[in-house]
């Protein structure tokens, strides 16, 4: 199984270097340009997610990410030792109602959802007891 793993320090400057590193990982596996960019985008919110409400702010943690070839697409692991929230407690936007209508928040995980086939959370589990991770999966949509 091809894997890659990265680990930087949680500032807004450093997604730029996450995008790269799983664009380059998934061109390496034959994902398809609508996939790669689905995934980018997954990730960077999540990040973004991660730097802003769980560490909230820049240089208080390191977000370690891991992509692993499947069979069918790409699996991305993003792991961080922020605070845990509960992603059920955050209200879905309605993507429907006039911008000055919605209420703030909430897009991230719904483009996450929308932009990749499985987004799972999981909360200090296993050894690593201060440890949350993110498993997000990407199915392959050859020659789209």
């Amino acid at each position: 199984m091809t894997e890659a793993v990265l680990t930087v320090k949680g500032v807004y400057s450093n997604l730029s270097k996450i995008g790269d590193f799983v664009e380059r990982f998934a061109v390496q596996i034959g994902l398809d340009l609508r996939s790669i960019y689905a995934v980018q985008m997954a990730v960077d919110e999540a990040c973004s997610n991660i730097i802003e409400h769980g560490y909230g702010g820049e240089g208080k943690g390191e977000i370690y990410l891991q992509c692993q070839q499947l069979e069918d697409g790409i699996k991305v692991i993003i792991q961080d030792r922020a605070k845990p929230f509960d992603p059920e407690a955050v209200p879905m936007p309605n993507v429907e109602a006039p911008l000055e209508e919605r209420s703030e928040g909430g897009l991230g995980l719904f483009l996450m959802h929308r932009l990749m086939d499985e987004v799972r959370f999981e909360f200090g589990g296993g050894n690593k007891r201060d440890t949350n991770t993110l498993v997000m999966i990407k199915r392959s949509k050859k020659h789209e």
